[in-house]
């Protein structure tokens, strides 16, 4: 065959091939901004609290106690959280994620970063604005750290607690709508602050939190926002079934574990408000049931459980804990 005409060839096909290469790497980008309390939060924010004592007929008594400083412990938790989130969000393997300091900009012209309150219309502008499809807005609308001592009547008795909440409200908007797409509520209690603290034997130093502590609620609390945000947006989804295994589109940092069950779904008709017209997805019909087996990097596979037409593309989602 003529040389030339073969380089021709070969340069006809690589320009064929480029588009589908092109939309093979495409990724949704998302926009994460800055987190932080809400105004009324940030203000109650106390530099001390003491232990309470607290009898059993509910009356409270100020007491000498050791000292929690709450808006140096949050401040130390944001400043983590915020690197934590961008670091969750990219393990995913989903997104792209635009530069925190071109979104800052944006947010500060356009006066949102202050207080979390961004309304669709503003947030599809700074979205847009900052060359992303989506806007993850996170604000934090409570925090609490303090002691308490119950004092028993009659037994003398008494029992101290650690009173700890740790919770955010996480909006996510579509730039290209100007719509609210998600905006859900995440929270870190009393039990879940125990986990964390007896994970590793993290140490509380005379009541005070340690750093590394700290960054621990950080990152469990990025986990579980970065986990719903590619959950909403992304859904794990079948890629192949082979006999009793499946093989999902989630692997390591997409918030699978080994054990870990989920309800599989196929997609049905799609519904639509008979009021406004619009669009609210497709029904979801159970198919059947997994269990991840075994964590790749970017796959998973499970175990099927039960199969009533569990097939390429349907749709998981973790089943509720029994």
């Amino acid at each position: 065959m003529n040389t030339s005409l073969l380089k021709n060839l070969v340069v006809i096909a690589g320009l064929t091939l480029l588009p589908a290469l092109a939309s093979a790497q495409d990724k949704a980008t998302i926009a994460i901004s800055s987190i932080k309390p809400t105004p009324t939060l940030a203000a109650g924010l106390k530099t001390s609290t003491q232990v309470d004592s607290v009898t059993g007929n509910a009356d409270r008594v100020k007491t000498d106690a050791t000292t929690i400083d709450t808006r140096q412990e949050l401040n130390r938790i944001l400043e983590s959280l915020d690197s934590q989130l961008i670091d969750r969000v990219n393990a995913t393997r989903k997104f792209d994620v635009v530069s925190r300091s071109d979104l800052a900009d944006i947010l500060k012209e356009q006066d949102l970063g202050a207080s979390g309150n961004v309304d669709a219309k503003t947030a599809a502008q700074a979205g847009k604005l900052a060359g992303a499809k989506y806007l993850l807005v996170a604000t934090v609308d409570d925090f609490q750290d303090y002691y308490e001592k119950a004092v028993f009547e009659g037994t003398g008795r008494s029992a101290t607690k650690r009173v700890f909440r740790f919770s955010i409200v996480a909006k996510i908007y579509d730039s290209s709508t100007g719509k609210l797409v998600e905006s859900a509520n995440f929270q870190t209690g009393n039990d879940e602050f125990k986990l964390i603290q007896e994970e590793r034997n993290y140490s509380v130093n005379n009541g005070r939190l340690s750093d590394e502590m700290m960054v621990a609620i950080a990152r469990s609390m990025a986990e579980k926002i970065a986990n719903h945000v590619v959950d909403i947006i992304f859904p794990a989804k079948v890629l192949i079934k082979r006999d009793n295994t499946v093989t999902i589109n989630r692997g390591e940092g997409g918030g699978v574990a080994a054990g870990d069950v989920f309800n599989v779904y196929a997609f049905g008709e799609e519904l639509i408000d008979p009021d406004t017209k619009e669009t609210l997805g497709h029904e979801e019909v159970k198919v059947g049931k997994v269990r991840i087996s075994q964590v790749n990097a970017k796959t998973s596979t499970a175990t099927v459980l039960e199969d009533t037409g569990i097939d390429k593309g349907a749709v998981l989602r973790k089943a509720a804990q029994p």
